[in-house]
Formats: structure tokens, C-alpha cells, sequence
């Protein structure tokens, strides 16, 4: 079911205006962080200019992912002086791992729900697909690589089929995800049968989550991350300067390169620490294999949606379909597109959740898998009302949520407190989203 409200023209004072094919996502691109194209030719000259410009964007309805931040910062506080066993290495290993899958499926959620549609099927297609990958490498002995393709591609085909059917016949996507939601969920049963599981023990897959980065590797990608970071922005802010676009002053683009090169290399020593109960007798050291792998994903998403066409016309559609359409955009396409990569998200998801499991069952990807994916986009800032969104907001909203059962859990709480607090923290987010929509048409943005 499409989530939009009703469509207005372009100019209207609701919705979002495309002014040409070539800049389509002029206004509904704020969503994506940087695609707001309104202050190219306005510089902030100082850093008291971008704090007020910041504070003005918050009173206007733009808070983005702030809430989730101060959330996980609440969370990490409340839990770290509850139990102290909650800060330590092992367990914020742990919690990365833990948050992996569901990062992964969260981020495909934001294609879709930028859209203003839903996806009700992407929990039990990942287990699907993760059903594919186990049983082509256990009974056909494929090479790890090519079982994780074809499980990607079998996600790929329910994005495609579910995107026609939405795109091009019409029919709302609530209905034709709930279809595939029930009717995915044979394909293990079926394939494994009831009761029972496929081991997911191959060296590889299974050792996303039970082994760890070399430390010496791991320094050397925190190394290239900082310096690829440092490179980007000073080669954008030299490149904005010399075509005398708006841009930041060098000072603040110094402050975010010191920022980011802190937490990496912080978060990198802290991985790095030798972790084992007895670490006279083991040494668990590095960091999970399963974080570069979602680091990438978060990379190359970000990329798709904030520097490419492709990204420009989904925040356009989301915000306006119809404005988009008359605009020359292909909404078909993309409406398609957005799905396949949701399933093929899925897909990844499912082997990563099976990675941490060591298994596929019937049930894989039948229980809360999907509402808590969607409920880590929402929380993270993805608006439910299509059109604001990214990548980065299901990583974050994904800490979140799995930081809400890590916690609870050293704390030996009743699992029913679990669900009680996710709900929660869920209903906040989306209430946030609403009061911030509203102010941000009272605004006129």
C-alpha cells in the first residue's frame, strides 16, 4: 500500500517541485543529506553561520537522524551504568554483530520506503534466499561466491516481480508484498521440510561472523578510510570554491575530518584489543568481518543515492510522483528498481543472519526480522511518507535496535520488556517523523 499522501502539482504548495529532468530532486533531495541543491551558490563563511543555518533547518523539521543519535548515546549511558559488563569489548563486538543483518535489510527498506511504498515480504525473502545459498553449497558443492550469487539473485527475481506488479499493473504494494510474504515462507519448508535446518558452516560465510579482520589489516582499512575521507572532502570543497558555489568554511571541513578520523581509529583500537575471557589462553582480537562488510555496502549506497541520476530521480519520485513523471523521469523504472534492490538487500541479509546463526530453517526470516528493519530506517530518520532518507539512517536506527535486546539481555529481563521497549522506541520515532513533516509543510519546505 502506497504510503503518500494525495499527489499535488508541481508548484503546489504540499508537495515537492521538479523543475527539469536534469535536477529533479531540487527540494525532495533534502532528505538525503546532501542533495539539497537550494544553497549551492550560498556559503557559510563561518561556523557560528552553519550552527544557526543547523538550528534553523531543526526548527523548520529537518532533525534527520539526531534523534536516533541522542537515542543510542541514551542507551548506551543507561545500559553501560546498569551493567558493567555492557561497555566492554566482547559485548560491543557482540552488538556489532548482532546488528549486522539487520542493518543490511534496513538499508534495502530505504530504497523502498523513499518511495512511500512498503515491503512486507523482505524478512522471508532473505530467508529464502539464504535457503538457496545453503543447499546449492551442501548438495551441488558450488564455491561460496557463486552460492551467494545465486541466493542474490534469487532475491533479485522477487524484487523484480514484486516491482511489476506494483509498478506496472498498480496494485499497492501492501497487498502484493503481504502475497509474497506468505507465499516465500514455502520455499524453506519445502526445500528443508518441517522441523528441520540446513547447517551454514561453510569456512567463508560462516566466518563473517565468528571470525575477525587481521589486526594489521584492520589498521591498514582504517588508515585508507580516513585518508579517502580527508581526500573527498577537501577535493569537494576545492572544487565548490573554484566553480564559487556555496561551501563550508575550511575550518569546519578540518573539524569533520578530525571528527571522523577519531571515532575510526578509536572504534579500530578498541576492535583491536584482545577480548577473550582468558587472554592469557585465546586471543579474539580484530574487528568482526561482518562490519567492512556492511562499511561497504553503507559506502556504495550512500554513493547510488546522493552522486548518481538514479538517486536523484528516487528522492524526486518519492516526493512527487506525478511532478516527477512530467519531469521526463521514468517512475516505472525506478519504482522497479527500488524493489529489486530491496530483495536483493534481503538476500544479503538472510546469509549474514545465517552466518550468525549457523543455520537455515522454515522459520528463517519469518519472525521480527522485517519489523525491526523497518523500525531501524524509521528510527534512524527515513520518513515513512516517502521523499527523506539514507543509507547511513538504517545503520544507525539498526545500532539502535539491537542495542535495545543486548542490553536487556545482560540485564536478564523478561523477553516480553524487549518488545515492549522496541515498540516504544519505534512509536517515538515515527511520531517524531510525523510532528517533524508537519512543521516542515507549516514552513513551507
Amino acid at each position: 500500500m502506497s504510503m503518500h499522501s494525495s499527489p499535488t502539482t508541481p508548484g503546489g504548495g504540499g508537495g515537492s517541485h521538479v523543475a527539469d529532468p536534469q535536477t529533479p530532486a531540487r527540494q525532495t533531495a533534502t532528505g538525503s543529506g546532501s542533495g539539497d541543491f537550494s544553497g549551492d551558490n550560498r556559503s557559510q563563511n563561518s561556523a557560528r553561520e552553519v550552527f544557526v543555518d543547523y538550528v534553523n533547518r531543526l526548527r523548520g523539521g529537518d532533525m534527520g537522524s539526531l534523534p536516533a543519535l541522542l537515542g543510542l548515546a541514551v542507551l548506551f549511558v543507561v545500559f553501560g551504568l546498569a551493567h558493567d559488563r555492557f561497555l566492554t569489548t566482547y559485548n560491543l563486538t557482540n552488538l556489532v554483530i548482532q546488528a549486522g543483518s539487520i542493518c543490511v535489510l534496513a538499508m534495502g527498506l530505504v530504497f523502498v520506503l523513499l518511495l512511500g511504498e512498503i515491503d512486507l515480504s523482505a524478512g522471508v525473502a532473505g530467508g529464502a534466499s539464504a535457503t538457496i545459498t545453503a543447499l546449492v553449497i551442501i548438495d551441488h558443492g558450488w564455491a561460496w561466491w557463486a552460492a551467494v550469487l545465486a541466493g542474490i539473485a534469487v532475491g533479485a527475481v522477487i524484487g523484480l516481480s514484486i516491482g511489476m506488479l506494483v509498478a506496472i499493473l498498480g496494485i499497492p504494494s501492501f497487498v502484493v508484498t503481504l502475497a509474497f510474504f506468505l507465499a516465500l515462507q514455502a520455499v524453506p519448508l519445502r526445500l528443508i521440510g518441517s522441523g528441520g535446518s540446513l547447517r551454514f558452516n561453510q569456512e567463508v560465510l560462516r566466518g563473517l561472523s565468528v571470525k575477525n579482520v587481521p589486526v594489521t589489516a584492520g589498521w591498514v582499512a582504517a588508515g585508507v578510510l580516513v585518508v579517502g575521507y580527508a581526500a573527498l572532502l577537501l577535493l569537494r570543497y576545492r572544487s565548490r570554491v573554484a566553480k564559487g558555489l556555496g561551501h563550508r568554511p575550511l575550518s569546519l571541513v578540518g573539524l569533520q575530518i578530525v571528527a571522523f578520523t577519531a571515532i575510526v581509529l578509536g572504534l579500530t583500537t578498541l576492535l583491536s584489543q584482545n577480548r577473550a575471557v582468558n587472554p592469557d589462553v585465546f586471543n579474539i582480537s580484530g574487528i568482526p568481518w561482518v562490519a567492512p562488510v556492511v562499511i561497504a555496502l553503507l559506502l556504495f549506497w550512500t554513493f547510488v543515492l546522493q552522486r548518481t541520476r538514479f538517486g536523484r530521480h528516487l528522492y524526486a519520485v518519492g516526493g512527487n510522483a506525478e511532478a516527477a513523471r512530467r519531469a521526463g523521469i521514468n517512475v516505472t523504472r525506478i519504482k522497479v528498481a527500488a524493489f529489486v534492490i530491496c530483495s536483493g538487500m534481503a538476500a544479503v541479509s538472510g546469509i549474514l543472519a545465517a552466518s550468525y546463526t549457523g543455520k537455515v530453517s522454515p522459520g528463517s526470516g519469518g519472525g521480527n526480522e522485517l519489523l525491526y528493519a523497518v523500525g531501524a530506517a524509521v528510527i534512524g530518520g527515513t520518513s515513512l511518507f516517502g521523499g527523506r532518507g539514507r543509507a547511513v539512517d538504517a545503520v544507525i536506527g539498526g545500532l539502535v535496535i539491537a542495542t535495545i535486546p543486548n542490553g536487556l539481555g545482560l540485564l536478564d529481563q523478561a523477553s516480553y520488556i524487549n518488545f515492549i521497549v522496541t515498540g516504544t522506541v519505534l512509536l517515538l520515532a515515527a511520531s517524531v517523523d510525523a510532528i517533524s513533516r508537519r512543521r516542515r509543510s507549516a514552513a513551507g519546505v
